[in-house]
This record gives structure tokens, C-alpha cells and sequence, in this order.
């Protein structure tokens, strides 16, 4: 344990400020894009009519007609896609990390989405989904519809919000599958040899030996994926338009539409303390072996 702290000593003294200097300009573009437009829009999110400190924009988007309803769909959209995201991007990675024949044509295929922006992927999945889209088209050709099934059905919104999350989950599980590909790849084919030698069964390597070894990729992964689900945006117009209600919308219309830009920053400072504690809790929920108290 001495020889390991004094050889970490060692090297920090060789490498000197080199670190510093390359973390430098990241540091710099963080600090400038993100935490003082971060720090105003709190500013903002407090700010009265004069200019003073006021909890009236607060007041507004607690008691906007909207907000329970936006609120309640962004934490439902949370619930339900994190959780099918993780499942799918962990079979597209085992399936990756297989090294199977044509390992390089389905990773091309499963990363295909990540090339797509968030609102196009939105205008596509509406060309499937609409009245006279590609799947209604499909369904009835082969004689499954006898005519046009309304996907995008404004008066069921159960029905809208599992489009959505269709979408989502095909826009943005490459993102999850990139970082799970990352982790198994780091993973020694020691253990994984080891386990066979021990009799293993494919469902016992996986719960017994790549899990346990996988969770600072899985809590990155979950970490990342539920801070862009509660920003998710984009996708919700395309698909639903105004019949869904979002935080990221609800401070887009208070912005753009009703012209106030402090409830618009409040609605930002939500997004902003859920993706914190949700960060929290997954640092909680998913120790790392580097977390433990030696």
C-alpha cells in the first residue's frame, strides 16, 4: 500500500501541471456555457417585477394550470424510458461485446440513431405514426387493419405518451449502448473464462459477473440518460404537439410565447434540481469499489 501511494506521489511530481493545463480548457467552456448561464437563470428564476428578489415567478409556475400536468408526463416519459433504454442497450451491447460474425455491421446499425438530431427523429417516427403513415400502410396491406388506425390520437394520451417513448427509446438507446460497449470492453476475459471453466450458465455470467463489474459504465449510463429525459422536448412536439405537456415545453412557451422569461427560467431550475437529485441518487443507489471507505 506504501509502494502504491508513494509511486501515485512520484508520478504526480513528474507529470507537474501537464493535467491541469489539458483539463484547462474544458474547464473553461463548462464555466462559460454552462455554469453561469446556469447561475443566472436561478438569478432569474428569483427575480420580481423590479428587479428585486421575489418568489412570484415561482408562484407562477406552481400555480400555472399546466405544471402539475407537464410535470406528472416528464416523471412518467423518466419512469418508463430509462428502465427499457438500460434493458435494450445491454442486449445491443452483449450482442457487440459477442464478437460475432458481422460484429462491425450491428454496431454500425445499433449507433445508426446517434447521427439523428433529436426533432428530425421526432418527424420521422410522426410519418410512422400518422393516419396515412408507413405502419398504418403496412398493417393494411397485409390485411392486419381494415382501415387506418389513429396512432397519434389526441383524446388518448396513454396511447401518445407510448409513442413517444417508442421514439425515444429508438433515438437515444445508441447513447446508453455506446457506454455499456465501452464498459464490457474493459471487463478481463479472465473472469469471463473463468466462470465457464466454473459451469456458468449465459444468465449467471451476466448477473454474477458482468453487472457487478459494469456498474460505474450502467451508473454513467442511467446518470446521462435520465438528465436527457427530463429535457426531452423536441420528440413531444413532433409527435403530440401541445396535447402533451412537458417541463422542457412549458418553459419553451413561457419564453417564446408568453413573453416571460422568469417563469420560463423557473420551469429551467426544476429540470435542473431533478437531474440533480436524480444524479444523487443513482451515486446512492449504485456505489462504485472507488466510493468505499478503505
Amino acid at each position: 500500500m506504501a509502494t502504491t501511494t508513494a509511486a501515485s506521489v512520484a508520478t504526480r511530481r513528474r507529470l507537474g501541471w501537464a493535467p491541469y493545463a489539458l483539463l484547462a480548457p474544458s474547464l473553461v467552456y463548462l464555466a462559460v456555457f454552462f455554469a453561469l448561464p446556469m447561475v443566472n437563470a436561478f438569478g432569474l428564476a428569483f427575480q420580481g417585477d423590479e428587479g428585486g428578489y421575489s418568489l412570484e415567478p415561482i408562484r407562477r409556475m406552481l400555480g400555472d394550470e399546466r405544471f402539475a400536468k407537464a410535470l406528472t408526463t416528464t416523471l412518467l416519459l423518466v419512469v418508463i424510458i430509462v428502465p427499457i433504454q438500460f434493458v435494450v442497450a445491454m442486449g445491443m451491447a452483449l450482442v457487440v461485446n459477442a464478437r460475432l460474425k458481422g460484429t462491425d455491421l450491428w454496431l454500425y446499425v445499433f449507433a445508426l440513431p446517434l447521427g439523428v438530431s433529436e426533432l428530425a427523429a421526432g418527424i420521422v417516427w410522426f410519418s410512422i405514426f400518422t393516419e396515412q403513415g408507413w405502419l398504418n400502410s403496412l398493417l393494411t396491406q397485409v390485411g392486419i387493419l381494415d382501415r387506418p388506425f389513429i396512432f397519434l390520437d389526441y383524446q388518448r394520451p396513454t396511447l401518445l405518451i407510448l409513442t413517444i417513448v417508442v421514439a425515444e427509446a429508438w433515438r437515444a438507446t445508441s447513447i446508453v449502448m455506446i457506454i455499456l460497449v465501452a464498459g464490457l470492453q474493459g471487463i478481463p476475459r479472465d473472469y469471463l473464462e473463468a466462470a465457464d471453466v466454473f459451469g456458468a450458465t449465459a444468465w449467471q455470467r451476466v448477473r454474477h459477473v458482468i453487472l457487478p463489474l459494469l456498474k460505474p459504465s450502467i451508473r454513467v449510463a442511467l446518470i446521462l440518460r435520465t438528465i436527457l429525459a427530463f429535457q426531452v422536448f423536441a420528440t413531444v412536439i413532433a409527435l403530440a404537439g401541445s396535447a402533451t405537456n412537458v417541463l422542457a415545453g412549458e418553459a419553451y412557451r413561457w419564453y417564446q410565447n408568453l413573453r416571460d422569461a422568469r417563469v420560463a427560467a423557473a420551469y429551467a431550475s426544476l429540470i435542473l434540481i431533478l437531474s440533480v437529485v436524480s444524479t444523487i441518487l443513482f451515486l446512492l443507489l449504485l456505489p462504485t469499489e472507488e466510493d468505499r471507505p478503505t
